[in-house]
């Protein structure tokens, strides 16, 4: 059995609800086999209070939550990262960021709740169903016998879990 932790970072455009949220998810789904973490190319500087909204009624932690940039995690002393998840939204015209180097990546494409428009309580159900897309595509992921794939086996995987279609689309 590997102890190895898997350094995880889900990138987004402005960090403040999708990477998020599947930050903290993969912290509590992982048990410990992952670290997750987030980031976004354009951060927008605070997590969407909606998205914190949603986690604390998850019992996720939402104290150390932030919204920062990608440049974290790219200089010398930043961890080095064993899968990169891009979470943007290909289909409403986003660019979503591309990372450097050779961790293993993959795109899973969600809806940004950030923009979502209509009342409140349509906003709320609104980050609730992202919420449940990327539980589903984590949950998929964290399943994965990651130490028995080979490279290869492993990346068309993370490739089929992207292509999935959210159950609730």
């Amino acid at each position: 059995m590997d102890d190895r932790t898997y350094n995880v970072l889900y990138l987004c455009t402005g960090n403040s609800a999708r990477s998020i949220m599947a930050e903290v998810i993969l912290q509590r789904l992982g048990q410990g086999r992952f670290k997750a973490y987030s980031a976004g190319s354009f951060p927008t500087g605070q997590v969407h209070p909606m998205a914190v909204e949603l986690l604390k009624r998850f019992n996720h932690a939402t104290d150390k939550l932030r919204s920062k940039s990608w440049d974290e995690f790219s200089g010398a002393e930043a961890p080095e990262m064993d899968f990169v998840f891009t979470v943007c939204d290909n289909a409403a015209g986003e660019v979503c960021p591309i990372w450097p180097g050779q961790p293993m990546s993959a795109h899973w494409p969600f809806p940004d709740p950030a923009h979502f428009e209509g009342t409140d309580a349509e906003k709320r159900a609104f980050f609730a169903d992202v919420y449940g897309q990327i539980h589903n595509r984590v949950s998929i992921f964290v399943s994965l016998p990651i130490t028995s794939l080979d490279k290869l086996t492993l990346q068309k995987r993370l490739d089929e879990i992207g292509s999935k279609q959210p159950e609730n689309a």
